[in-house]
């Protein structure tokens, strides 16, 4: 794979964010070689996730931890292990396998500072992720916060703007004040996310396009359930890989009473939720349980 260009490399990550794309940066721990036993196992424990098959997964997983060639191989298969857990909503575990995977990067820092902290943020922000779709809103807090920290100490010549961090965690903010029913709370962090996507172009570039489903989000859960269904269609036409957004259109209708498109969202949800990843991790559970799936 050619390496990006330094312009490239400042770009990229920005897409990444941790709230619907999870394709990954040039250099993170969930690259393993290209081909060869290990991925091919690694690809076989990620589709026993998909099919419901935690138990399965995770031996093969944990098979992949115990004899992993370096700390790199072994970081990747514990992340792996995390988003094993995120599929049956179990924060703790998550939390506590991103951890090992931050303490790699820890290790990284000296030899590429700028990647490292990245990465480190990174993996916080994605236990956040899975805990506060699991409903353990003060972990999530705690880790979203920490992922913030972590990612603005990345040194100078930053690649990661303090605007991106910062929207990101007024993003995660006011999603966790619509969960607590605090809906002033989480209309002032929406705004504050809005002045931040105003204040910076280039940021707002790649990150504009997660602001409706920020609003349809604290809209679903604050009862604006037309607000919610407006600006969450906008959302899955902008993310249109992001089963999620399927997801929060299928709760916005049921809770609206309409079943018929609530089972249409929800299938489709379901059917593209294959990816191994947070988001892909709570639909594909969430949905089985909808739509009647084994």
């Amino acid at each position: 794979m050619t390496a990006p260009t330094r312009g490239t490399r400042r770009v990229l990550p920005a897409l990444l964010l941790v709230f619907g794309l999870w394709i990954l940066p040039s250099r993170t721990v969930a690259q393993d070689e290209p081909t060869g036993p290990r991925v091919d196992s690694m690809r076989q424990a990620q589709r026993l996730d998909t099919d419901g098959n935690h138990a399965g997964a995770r031996a093969i997983f944990l098979q992949l931890i115990e004899t992993a060639p370096d700390p790199a191989a072994r970081a990747a298969a514990q992340r792996r292990m995390a988003i094993s857990y995120a599929f049956e909503g179990n924060c703790g575990k998550t939390v506590g396998y991103e951890e090992l995977v931050i303490g790699y990067w820890a290790t990284r820092e000296s030899t590429e500072p700028q990647n490292a902290l990245y990465q480190e943020g990174e993996m916080a922000n994605e236990a956040a992720r899975v805990c506060i779709d699991a409903g353990d809103l003060a972990t999530a807090e705690r880790m979203y916060r920490r992922g913030s920290e972590l990612g603005l100490k990345e040194p100078t010549p930053k690649a990661h703007p303090k605007s991106l961090w910062d929207f990101r965690l007024a993003h995660a903010l006011a999603r966790l004040a619509a969960r607590r029913g605090d809906a002033a709370e989480a209309h002032r962090q929406v705004e504050a996310a809005r002045r931040m996507l105003s204040a910076d172009s280039t940021m707002a570039a790649a990150q504009s396009r997660f602001l409706p489903y920020l609003v349809g989000y604290v809209a679903l859960y604050t009862g604006d359930l037309k607000t919610a269904e407006a600006e969450l269609t906008r959302a899955a036409e902008l993310n249109k890989t992001d089963p999620f957004m399927q997801a929060l259109l299928a709760m916005t209708y049921e809770k609206m009473g309409s079943k018929e498109k609530a089972a249409a969202f929800y299938r489709k949800a379901y059917d593209m939720a294959t990816g191994h990843n947070p988001p892909s991790a709570f639909t594909r559970s969430f949905a089985r349980t909808k739509v009647g799936a084994p």
